[in-house]
């Protein structure tokens, strides 16, 4: 969907108040975001399809959404239609990388992550989805393989690190993931942290979003160990650290193989070319990591 097509469709919905202003809003990797005003408020749109090469099916998205407001993370969604939703906007600012690993912002970020682990189980409603993150390498690498992905010859390589890389990451304790921490995903309106876009939401381990909040924001060696110890509440031992670096690769091969689909696949205007080799960058320091651990 191009601008001019998503502007015709804000317009026609029957919700607003008055006159509207619109404005686009960049950031997004999977969909086309728009912020409104109209008489009564602040709003952004989202439009967004299923996308079944990525495991992304809007259901989901929209119920870990409800279930992330009910638990008071999230801001609320107050309309829906196929392929559109509108949510509350937040007057904040966006989290940047160079944000995420400061002691005092990692210090309202983890318990914002304790909540959204412990407390949207018991708000979300309906059927949920598992977020695996071996599984989705291995669909991954066959869809790769059925497009005729540039990186087929690899693809023999990453399952193999696959394989152990979920061996290593047990035993895997269980609870609701974000799984996409991204710094943009985390709001600060001068009072509290919110968490936003809850894609590829369900149920993981906690390594993940732990890996993912650290490879995605370029954390120091020094503020991991601080993450980690905020996070388990007291020192790590060297098992549960190589259980995490385990999953912080997984974490970085699943975001590589994500970009590599997303060349082949996406219609947004994205550099994923660019975006893949920045992470196959990532994986292969933290993988060099994980062996030494």
């Amino acid at each position: 969907m191009d601008n001019a097509t998503a502007q015709n469709r804000i317009n026609a919905l029957s919700i607003w108040h008055g006159d509207i202003t619109t404005a686009p809003l960049g950031g997004g990797r999977t969909n086309l975001n728009f912020t409104v005003k109209d008489d009564t408020g602040h709003y952004v749109v989202r439009f967004g399809e299923d996308l079944p090469e990525h495991q992304l099916l809007r259901f989901n998205e929209l119920a870990a959404s409800r279930a992330a407001h009910a638990a008071g993370l999230s801001p609320a969604v107050v309309h829906v239609e196929d392929g559109l939703t509108v949510i509350d906007y937040i007057e904040s600012k966006t989290l940047g990388e160079s944000d995420v690993g400061s002691p005092e912002m990692l210090a309202r970020i983890i318990p914002l992550l304790h909540r959204c682990h412990r407390e949207i189980p018991k708000h979300y409603r309906g059927p949920a989805l598992i977020f695996w993150v071996f599984h989705v390498i291995r669909d991954y690498a066959a869809t790769l393989r059925d497009m005729g992905s540039a990186y087929v010859t690899e693809l023999g390589q990453y399952l193999q690190i696959c394989e152990v890389m979920e061996a290593a990451a047990g035993p895997f304790d269980i609870v609701f993931g974000h799984n996409d921490l991204m710094a943009a995903n985390f709001l600060d309106d001068g009072k509290r942290l919110w968490l936003i876009d809850w894609d590829y939401a369900g149920f993981n381990s906690p390594l993940f979003d732990l890996g993912g909040l650290a490879s995605n924001n370029s954390l120091t060696e020094a503020q991991e160990q601080n993450m980690l110890e905020l996070y388990f509440e007291g020192p790590v031992s060297d098992g549960l650290l190589h259980r995490y670096h385990a999953m912080k690769c997984a974490s970085l091969l699943r975001e590589c193989m994500w970009s590599m689909v997303s060349e082949l696949t996406s219609k947004l205007k994205i550099d994923y070319a660019a975006y893949t080799v920045e992470n196959l960058g990532r994986f292969n320091r933290a993988y060099d990591t994980f062996k030494q651990s």
